[in-house]
């Protein structure tokens, strides 16, 4: 079978593979659409350490069945079926405490290699985090599922809460499917980011009001507080209830506190390298009791809401899938994302 491999940053090959073969508990899925991601982008940029090289890569995807491996009861060849790439073992330390992203072996154990023809899912993934396809739903929208359930497990952060003042920085997928899901939830929204492209698909996905400088570079400007308080009118309840970031930024980290109100929370979402070290203003955090919380992946709980969210068509996701290319595009496709064209694209093996 044909599948894409990361052979080094900036470099896609399509190559002929051996095709899986499914054992006890798993499923061999042809890949109808898979969809291109912020990890992805950054392994093709510089490399990634859970994103081996020379390899496969690609782990937003929907599908048929093409196989099925003894034991399995749910599905059978033929059947079209939506899923994530990972799912936890369920009897680690941190399994046994529910905290099921952090699961020991949640890394070690998930699956790459979407941008392929198929791709063989394994038995513990098959019994937690695959679902039936309804007809209704496109593939690329099941396509979805996994940065969904990311996003739908860092809006937990925020409890019960419906509505309030929300920053959004960062315009790329996974700061666009925030913004749905906090409209969703009442909220009133403003986004900011450098590429004014983004910015009019955040208006058009029902953004509030959108934030830029002139220049490109609001967070660098003598005055970012006051200018983005002018710019969004939130000077009658000081700050943001809530701040979300989402680039992955060191300056942006440290600089997503300045916008948030006393007693406000900061969802830190996108990923700094590791041993990168960020400074707060102590007397910031401490006597405005700001809550700084952290977010990684997602736990199965969160996987079937996102589900749940994406077959009741409640989470308009099709703007931001950019563009259809077959699998002997994608390194065209990478480079478009290199150059901040698009959002994500659909990889039509």
């Amino acid at each position: 079978m044909r599948a894409a491999i990361l052979l080094t940053p900036g470099v896609i090959e399509v190559r002929d593979i051996p095709r899986p073969r499914p054992r006890r508990g798993e499923l061999l899925v042809h890949v109808h659409t898979a969809l291109t991601c912020g990890t992805d982008l950054k392994a093709f940029r510089r490399g990634h350490p859970v994103i081996p090289m020379p390899g496969p890569f690609g782990h937003e995807f929907s599908g048929f069945v093409t196989e099925v491996g003894k034991g399995v009861r749910r599905f059978r060849e033929g059947d079209a079926i939506m899923a994530v790439h990972s799912a936890p073992c369920r009897s680690c330390q941190y399994c046994k405490r529910k905290l099921y992203n952090h699961c020991d072996h949640i890394m070690e154990t998930k699956i790459l290699g979407a941008f392929a023809e198929e791709i063989l899912l394994p038995a513990h993934i098959v019994s937690q985090n695959v679902f039936p396809k309804p007809s209704h739903l496109s593939f690329s929208e099941a396509a979805m599922l996994e940065p969904l359930a990311c996003v739908v497990h860092g809006l937990e952060m925020l409890g019960t809460k419906r509505d309030g003042y929300a920053l959004i920085i960062g315009a790329g997928p996974i700061g666009l499917l925030h913004l749905l899901l906090l409209k969703k939830r009442g909220f009133s929204v403003a986004v900011m980011d450098t590429n004014r492209a983004r910015l009019a698909i955040a208006k058009n996905l029902g953004a509030d009001r959108t934030i830029t400088a002139e220049d490109g570079q609001l967070l660098r400007t003598l005055s970012p507080r006051k200018e983005i308080l002018r710019r969004t009118k939130t000077d009658r309840i000081g700050m943001f209830d809530c701040v979300f970031e989402c680039t992955g930024s060191r300056d942006v980290w440290e600089e997503s506190v300045t916008y948030v109100r006393k007693g406000g929370t900061v969802i830190l979402f996108g990923g700094c390298p590791s041993g990168t070290s960020v400074t707060y203003d102590a007397g910031r955090l401490h006597y405005d009791e700001i809550t700084l919380r952290g977010v990684f992946h997602f736990r199965p709980e969160d996987v079937k809401k996102a589900y749940d969210l994406l077959c009741g068509s409640k989470v308009g996701v099709l703007p931001l899938v950019s563009g259809c290319f077959p699998l002997s595009r994608i390194q065209h496709v990478f480079e478009l994302l290199s150059k901040g064209k698009g959002i994500k694209y659909a990889i039509i093996p």
